[in-house]
């Protein structure tokens, strides 16, 4: 699993080849070791007697947060079957959200092939020389690249292709992996406040307010500033400073020739073309959808023994749906009401940051994309200030729960793929301390520009 709830582990599974990276100790993490790469369909085993190894039993290999996907689509459906959620609403709910589980189910695939094809080596590298061994240019590297993505793609791409990139860079440089993977997730959300296309959220508060992109980026450039800020704060302090990463200096890789450039080059061609289509509005599951499509059909000719069913996200796809069935039949039976008397109508300083202190709550609790939702419902239409106060909480808030955001639960799967592993506790700690603080700086300076 990508967070560990329990402690320390190893992050390369019993049975891994010998010549996977070694895991690099040191004072930050006990639990912070190189990340191994992807490995597909294969699973950690146990000994037998034989001498063989054999797979544990199924529910062995579930951790808390797949035991949670389950637990929610199991109530989801029990919810329609026993008629608390009316099967109409049920079936408009699925048909909202398919498009969300169309771009989640083949991003992954295009992520983990692409890892696969070496594409995130050879771009970790890069980003490794530059910055010449100095651990305050990786890092402010690192910030550079995960907000640019952020703010000119969205969120989600930041944690699909970026994540692997800087777990890459981990494995390059022989340097603990948290402190990248920590970078991605939450510049991932903080950064995600500039432009309507960043985040989906953007896109409803804009349609909401009427404002043109130029004009969302007039409202939104200070808080978009300051939230990045916070965020470099938190991250040097608790995660990239001499205490934490253990060293002074890196030494910067070998750039290496991928193993099979056909491969490489088709796969780096399928992340181009879903960039560029995000860039000119094609439909983001429609991008992802024909970027997977071109990747497959590149490993069935190259190498078709890596396309495993073990490549389907099945854990993000319950845990989507059965949130979605879940929240919509609480709705129905006091959620509306209680975000409503959350927000309030207070149309001045004190609306706004109910309306944040609410989004970034309810994001943590439920996912910022329903929390979202639940609180424009409950906002007077000509309250502009406390719509993007709210937009703020549930795009900066996001950060101490795994399933706060599909951004967190796609880095979740990225990690998981990769073996790294974030002791919970401190995932939560951290993040919850972040939201509160980048909430509460955001929402001040957006009434400064209001």
């Amino acid at each position: 699993m990508g967070i560990d709830q329990d402690g320390p582990s190893s992050s390369v599974a019993p049975g891994e080849p010998d010549a996977l990276p070694t895991p690099v100790t040191g004072p930050p993490f006990r639990a912070d070791v190189t990340p191994r790469p992807p490995t597909g369909a294969e699973d950690p085993g146990v000994g037998g007697d034989d001498g063989r190894r054999r797979r544990p039993p199924w529910w062995r290999r579930f951790g808390v947060l797949d035991w949670i996907a389950v637990g929610l689509l199991t109530a989801g459906v029990l919810g329609v079957l026993t008629g608390l959620l009316p099967a109409a609403e049920a079936d408009a709910t699925m048909a909202r959200i398919m498009p969300i589980l169309l771009f989640l189910g083949t991003i992954v695939i295009v992520a983990e092939l692409t890892a696969t094809a070496g594409v995130f080596d050879v771009i970790a590298a890069r980003l490794a020389a530059a910055a010449r061994g100095s651990y305050p240019a990786l890092f402010l590297l690192c910030v550079l690249f995960a907000s640019v993505t952020t703010i000119a793609l969205n969120l989600d791409t930041t944690a699909v292709l970026l994540t692997p990139v800087m777990l890459a860079l981990a494995v390059r440089l022989g340097i603990p992996a948290v402190p990248l993977a920590m970078t991605t997730v939450w510049l991932a959300n903080t950064a995600s406040l500039l432009l309507p296309v960043s985040n989906l959220t953007n896109i409803l508060a804009a349609g909401r307010v009427n404002l043109e992109p130029v004009s969302f980026a007039a409202r939104m450039w200070l808080p978009q500033l300051v939230a990045i800020t916070v965020t470099m704060v938190a991250l040097w302090g608790w995660y990239w400073r001499r205490g934490r990463r253990g060293a002074d200096r890196f030494t910067p890789p070998v750039p290496a020739p991928p193993a099979d450039p056909v491969l490489y080059r088709t796969a780096f061609a399928a992340c181009l073309l879903f960039v560029a289509g995000i860039l000119f509005g094609v439909e983001i599951g429609l991008a992802s959808a024909v970027a997977a499509g071109i990747v497959l059909v590149g490993f069935l000719f190259r190498a078709r023994d890596r396309l495993t069913l073990a490549l389907v996200p099945w854990r993000l796809l319950i845990f989507v749906t059965g949130l979605f069935l879940v929240l919509q039949t609480v709705g129905r039976y006091g959620l509306d009401e209680l975000v409503t008397a959350l927000v309030g109508a207070d149309p001045g300083a004190l609306g706004a940051l109910r309306a944040g202190a609410t989004g970034a709550t309810l994001s943590n609790v439920v996912n910022n994309l329903p929390a979202y939702v639940a609180g424009e419902a409950a906002i007077p239409k000509a309250n502009h200030t406390q719509l993007l106060a709210l937009l703020i909480g549930t795009n900066v808030g996001p950060l101490a729960t795994p399933w706060a955001s599909l951004a967190t639960l796609i880095w979740y799967e990225r990690c998981a793929a990769y073996g790294v592993r974030v002791p919970l506790g401190r995932f939560m700690a951290t993040g919850l301390v972040l939201a509160v603080c980048c909430t509460a700086a955001t929402v001040g300076a957006l009434l400064l520009v209001s």
